[in-house]
């Protein structure tokens, strides 16, 4: 088994907390936090993959 890498979950747990405070907003009708909760999903994904990349170069993957 290989070892969990916990920055990742960490991600993973964020974007998941995005997504569904952008189904919160959807339903209180709110645009600014529709806009908010999307820009800080892409914030989190894009770090994500960035961290991936990163570890990937220096072989700790």
């Amino acid at each position: 088994m290989k070892n969990i890498k916990w920055v990742f979950v960490f991600y993973a747990m964020l974007a998941t907390i995005s997504i569904m405070a952008i189904g919160i907003f959807i339903g209180e009708g709110s645009a600014i936090g529709i806009i908010s909760a999307i820009i800080m999903l892409i914030v989190v994904m894009g770090l994500g993959f960035t961290t991936k990349k990163k570890m990937r170069e220096k072989n700790q993957l």
